[in-house]
C-alpha cells in the first residue's frame, strides 16, 4: 500500500496520513514533523482514518514530535483504525495522545 502525507502548519499543525507507516515511510513522516516544528505549533492533529498500519518507527516519530515541538504539545489522533489504536494501546502511547472521532 502506498503512503501519502498531506500537511499544513500554523499554530495547529495538521497532517493526514494515508496507507502504512513502516520504517521507510516513517522517515518521510519525520521530515514533515521537522518542518512543522519550525512553526512551533500548540497542537498536532493527525488525520489517520485511512492509515492501516503504524510500525515502531512511526511510533518513534510521535515521540520525536513531542520532544521536538515541546512537552506541552497536544497530539490529536483523529479516527484511528482498530489496528493503529491497538498498537498505540499496547505501547502505552495511547495515554500520551488524544483519540477523537473528529477535529474541528
Amino acid at each position: 500500500m502506498s503512503f501519502q502525507i498531506l500537511a499544513e502548519a500554523k499554530k495547529i499543525a495538521k497532517i493526514t496520513l494515508v496507507g502504512e507507516i513502516d520504517s521507510l515511510s516513517a522517515r518521510e513522516f519525520q521530515k514533515e514533523i521537522e518542518k512543522m516544528a519550525a512553526e512551533s505549533p500548540d497542537e498536532l492533529v493527525l488525520f489517520v482514518e485511512n492509515l492501516s498500519f503504524i510500525s515502531s518507527a512511526g511510533l518513534r516519530v510521535l515521540i520525536f514530535a513531542k520532544q521536538k515541538m515541546g512537552t506541552n504539545l497536544a497530539i490529536f489522533i483523529v479516527k484511528p483504525q482498530e489496528a493503529v489504536l491497538d498498537t498505540l494501546d499496547k505501547t502505552g502511547l495511547l495515554h500520551s495522545v488524544n483519540i477523537v472521532d473528529q477535529y474541528l
